[in-house]
């Protein structure tokens, strides 16, 4: 599998259901999960795979010309198991606030390929270091 960002995600910006620069975005390690491209909310992922710990939500986030970036973020894991994959997500309604629940977490971008992915985490926790090169967290185009 190649790092992907969800359709359903595509379809939510361009509807304005989904808000990177709004909305909480957070970012989970998962494990046993196998992208699937029809996938929209974290329930679809939970359904098939685990969630080992989630980020606070992702600070300094900027949006440039189709770039979304933020910066790097900690993950705390809570089991050893091996081989997490990186989930982001939008945990809050579109306009900000508290975390809604899973059946309602718009899910953005899966990632398990790359520098440090899977992601072996053993317990304790797991820095993130976001891509500093021109495509960032996400680009579009």
């Amino acid at each position: 599998m190649a790092n992907a960002v969800f359709p359903k995600a595509l379809e939510g910006f361009i509807k304005g259901a989904i808000d990177v620069d709004t909305a909480v975005i957070k970012a989970a390690l998962v494990r046993g999960y196998t992208y699937t491209s029809t996938h929209e909310f974290v329930s679809d992922v939970v359904a098939t795979g685990t969630i080992n710990g989630t980020s606070a939500a992702l600070s300094s986030v900027s949006v440039t010309n189709g770039v979304f970036d933020a910066a790097d973020t900690t993950i705390t894991a809570s089991a050893s198991a091996s081989n997490h994959g990186l989930l982001l997500f939008q945990a809050s309604a579109v306009t900000g606030g508290a975390d809604v629940a899973q059946s309602s977490q718009r899910v953005i971008a899966y990632y398990d390929t790359g520098t440090g992915l899977p992601i072996q985490p053993g317990s304790g926790d797991v820095s993130v270091t976001w891509d500093n090169g021109t495509n960032k967290i996400i680009k579009l185009s």
